[in-house]
């Protein structure tokens, strides 16, 4: 039975006085989303706008001003060559520099993206300091889920938080390691917007009686729409079981329930405003029944993959929107698809890291090892779901959950989100949405598969192991090429192993010029499975 005592929950205890150690505490967490935050910017810099001009310099050509960086895997210590040598770069320089750039070269001007990185840098900071006193989940997985304090490291503010201040976001955020009740409103028959099969929902509370279908809400979105107190839907209280929240701050798991609850949240997160957009929700049956069906016909020497399918959604519709502003997707848990005797972990956590990343411990055998597994489990599948049905999944390292055995090596892959699978538009006559044409899917695919996935966790191999980074590459090579052959040496496949460069997302420009987020602008970078053959 749902609690009624109140509709949120607390903030927390009163705060004690700072103490010197909390006072060093501070500091240390602001260094360090200093650091984080510079990171984040030299990455999209180097890789949207910027040209090599010698080892470790690189050339802004719209200023003509050269930048130097130092770093390993990631960029960092940034430094302007003037008159007088190299001048160390703090994030407000490099910020300012950037801009100069950006207005240079595109002849636009932007007067609210500095302040969104600066309002990124300090959302970071709070975030360290809390979790110098969260306690961790004793969930491995939910630990991966809740790992990524640095965000998408190729989004020039990732982890802005609509320029609000911690008050209105910290219960919330996952990085926190925090977790909370899900408020329940009652929706009346005449203001309920419901499709597909969201039957789950109706167990997270009692009866809500008087002809009222439940509906949990997430808290923050209940706090932006005003507190709903006036109108038709009731307050119920608040759900029994806990929701943690995931790496996408507005999707929780009840782990529980067993369910996943993606939320509306009308907060600017990387490129968009998180709102479950009708337009897409609309979409849903039938992306779910073709993703369904993407696996059933995988050759029978491949490892089969399990999807979290999204099976419907719930709101209630404010102002006549749809029942955007309260919609929930309601998503499987993982009970129904995990093996016996495996663990999940978020694949974008292995890549940024975690206590228990099976990567760690490993010597040069066993990473490639486990490199190859992931491959296996990942690779294929992704390929032959887009080349034998038209589906474009959305494969990037926040949608893909790997399960590892007691070894610790991938022993199944899971994909979730239904809501960013698109289909070939070629393969689906038809439809209007969500189709792309077949160049601009294979762009998407390739985006998502190998330079938002396989590069990172790569890179999170290789930072372990210098040593092995063609050998990476060249298995991950033989795993593409044995997909081709599946599928009849495909004209994408044998163009991509050839091919000099991938498209990457332009994250940089793409805020620069305030496009809509859903938006594509491509880049290239170097291709690494051709980079790293004869």
């Amino acid at each position: 039975m749902a609690s009624t005592e109140r509709l949120l929950p607390p903030l927390g205890p009163e705060r004690e006085a700072p103490t010197e150690a909390s006072a060093q505490a501070s500091t240390e967490a602001s260094a360090e989303a200093e650091a984080l935050a510079v990171t984040a910017l030299l990455n999209c810099l180097l890789r949207e706008v910027a040209l090599p001009a010698e080892p470790g310099a690189f050339l802004l050509p719209a200023t003509g001003r050269v930048l130097r960086t130092g770093g390993a895997r990631y960029p960092a210590d940034p430094a302007l060559l003037t008159q007088d040598g190299w001048r160390p770069l703090a994030l407000p320089d490099l910020v300012a520099l950037t801009a100069a750039e950006l207005r240079a070269g595109t002849g636009v001007a932007n007067d609210t993206l500095a302040a969104e990185i600066l309002h990124s840098r300090d959302v970071t900071a709070a975030l360290l300091a809390a979790r110098r006193t969260g306690v961790p989940p004793a969930d491995p997985y939910l630990v991966s889920e809740q790992a990524l304090v640095a965000g998408h490291r190729y989004h020039p503010a990732p982890k802005a938080r609509g320029g609000a201040g911690p008050g209105a976001w910290l219960r919330y955020s996952p990085e926190a390691r925090t977790s909370f009740a899900l408020p329940l409103l009652g929706v009346p028959a005449a203001d309920l917007v419901d499709e597909g099969d969201t039957s789950a929902l109706d167990r997270l509370g009692g009866p809500p009686g008087d002809g009222l279908t439940l509906l949990p809400a997430h808290p923050w979105q209940v706090e932006l729409l005003g507190g709903l107190r006036d109108g038709p839907l009731r307050h119920l209280g608040v759900t029994a079981v806990t929701a943690v929240p995931t790496a996408s701050i507005r999707t929780v798991y009840l782990p529980e329930a067993d369910l996943f609850c993606k939320f509306s949240l009308d907060v600017r997160i990387t490129n968009d405003v998180r709102r479950l957009w009708l337009s897409d929700l609309r979409h849903l049956p039938l992306v779910a029944a073709l993703v369904d069906a993407a696996f059933d016909d995988l050759p029978g020497h491949l490892p089969r993959p399990s999807v979290l399918r999204d099976r419907g959604y719930r709101g209630a519709e404010l102002d006549g929107d749809g029942g955007e502003a309260l919609a929930v997707i309601v998503r499987d848990g993982l009970g129904e698809h995990l093996r016996p005797g495996l663990t999940a972990l978020l694949a974008a956590g292995i890549s940024e890291g975690f206590p228990g990343n099976p990567l760690d411990g490993l010597d040069e055998d066993g990473a490639l090892v486990w490199w190859e597994r992931y491959l296996e489990h990942v690779v294929p599948p992704v390929l032959h779901a887009y080349l034998r049905h038209g589906v474009v999944l959305e494969c990037h390292l926040q949608n893909v959950l790997i399960a590892v055995d007691a070894a610790g090596l991938p022993a199944q892959a899971l994909f979730r989100d239904h809501e960013g699978v698109k289909l070939v538009a070629e393969r689906h006559p038809g439809l209007s949405a969500p189709v792309l044409s077949g160049v601009r899917a294979w762009e998407r695919l390739v985006y998502c598969l190998v330079t938002n996935n396989l590069c990172e966790i790569a890179g999170a191999v290789a930072a372990r192991h210098p040593r092995l980074g063609p050998e990476l590459w060249a298995r991950a090579r033989a795993v593409f090429a044995a997909a081709g052959k599946d599928h009849g040496d495909p004209p994408e496949l044998r163009d991509l192993l050839a091919a000099t460069h991938v498209p990457a997302k332009a994250n940089l420009l793409l805020r620069w010029l305030d496009a809509d987020g859903a938006a594509m602008r491509w880049v290239p970078i170097p291709n690494p499975l051709r980079l790293f053959t004869a």
